[in-house]
């Protein structure tokens, strides 16, 4: 299997469509009210419209509650939930049946106590991030990056994927420094917060496969 790439915080037609035309396996789409890429439900309609069935959809929510799921269900109809808080095994457990869609779980990881309880949640695919900076408003997309080293060599029951500062300069040698199986863009391809360029999309795609 090739490198997996999932472009993060796509809310625009332009980037939906850059992501897709490069091959991109995931696109994800940030229920956020504080981050730049937050998605409104109308938006998401229509980006998610302009994407199912050329790449696979993921909403991204922190923390949700039941109601804020459903929104996101509804107006994206997602492949793949991912959780980016701290939502606990039991919680993540909970997601996954009662909406009945895959879920993506989140580590942020500083030093190499924070896998210590990755074995406890159970989802389809496992993503390593940075921890966000001190006081931030959201949890990721940060551009801020960790000792990729700190994954060499671990094994996990699920498929995972690497996040965290990558960018097309960068993002080769942090698929060979950590071994992931993909990466997970959102700063890293913007000219400004919020602001997906569609070449760094195509550029990131191809040097994270080259």
């Amino acid at each position: 299997m090739g490198v997996l790439v999932k472009i993060c915080g796509i809310n625009s037609v332009e980037a939906a469509d850059a992501a897709a035309e490069a091959g991109a396996d995931f696109a994800g789409l940030q229920f956020h009210k504080k981050s730049p890429r937050n998605v409104v439900p109308e938006q998401a309609r229509a980006i998610a419209a302009r994407l199912r069935g050329r790449t696979k959809l993921v909403a991204v929510l922190t923390d949700p509650s039941d109601a804020e799921v459903g929104m996101a269900m509804e107006a994206a109809v997602p492949d793949f939930l991912q959780l980016h808080g701290s939502e606990s095994p039991a919680r993540v457990a909970e997601i996954r049946s009662r909406f009945g869609v895959p879920v993506i779980k989140v580590f942020q990881v500083a030093d190499a106590g924070d896998f210590a309880h990755v074995a406890d949640h159970d989802a389809e695919m496992l993503l390593f991030d940075a921890k966000p900076p001190k006081g931030a408003a959201f949890p990721g997309g940060h551009g801020a990056a960790f000792d990729w080293q700190l994954l060499r060599g671990r094994s996990f029951r699920r498929p995972w994927l690497l996040a965290g500062g990558l960018n097309a300069g960068n993002v080769a040698r942090a698929l060979a420094a950590s071994g992931a199986a993909g990466a997970d863009v959102a700063s890293g391809v913007e000219t400004a917060p919020g602001v997906k360029s569609p070449m760094m999309i195509r550029e990131f795609v191809r040097q994270a496969r080259a």
